[in-house]
């Protein structure tokens, strides 16, 4: 096998969910692939680091010419209300099922000491410096996954919230217990809207 088409399946195989077998049958797509197709997808792997940016606010993804993403940005959207949730994918499922039209905040992650993550790697207090700023009264709603990271990451959110004197300011709120894959990502759209209407108060 030729080395550039070795390499190319090895670097393939870093994307996520993509073994070696999977990463060959990518790689023998884009060796048959026009030149054009080629040119376009280079361009468009390019530009998604160079065009794109952290909203300010949420930290969702936004273009590079916005400080704001296009909900937080949005006045119709329910500005006493931010559901919390892991990564990016969360809040485009959540976003995709409908239902929901508060805003959002972005960890980053969940508390993994055992995967290297840790409390300082995730947006916490960027999320407390947007609790602290708020004139009114907020409903926190905790998305995380409902897993042992998931939890351990809402446990930290509602043990901290008291001790750093923000639980007058907060109504804290989890999604019910009906999202069984353990990945809000991999969630109907019925059982998430569910989950939401019968979200409990913590």
């Amino acid at each position: 096998m030729p080395e550039a088409l070795k390499k190319l399946i090895h670097n393939l195989n870093f994307l996520p969910g993509i073994g070696e077998k999977a990463a060959t049958k990518l790689a023998f797509f884009l060796l048959n692939s026009n030149q054009n197709y080629l040119n376009e997808l280079e361009k468009s792997i390019i530009n998604i680091k160079n065009n794109t940016s952290f909203c300010k606010e949420c930290y969702s993804i936004t273009d590079k010419t916005k400080s704001k993403c296009n909900i937080c940005n949005d006045d119709s959207r329910n500005k006493n209300e931010i559901m919390v949730v892991e990564e990016y994918l969360d809040m485009l499922t959540i976003e995709q099922a409908g239902g929901y039209l508060g805003l959002y905040h972005i960890l980053g992650g969940a508390i993994s000491p055992i995967n290297g993550v840790f409390v300082g790697d995730l947006k916490f207090q960027e999320l407390f410096d947007r609790i602290r700023k708020a004139d009114k009264k907020l409903e926190i709603i905790l998305a995380t996954n409902p897993n042992i990271e998931g939890e351990a990451t809402c446990s930290y959110f509602v043990e901290e919230i008291k001790k750093i004197g923000l639980k007058h300011k907060v109504k804290i709120t989890r999604l019910s217990r009906g999202l069984s894959s353990g990945y809000i990502e991999y969630a109907d759209n019925i059982t998430l809207v569910n989950s939401l209407k019968e979200r409990k108060e913590i």
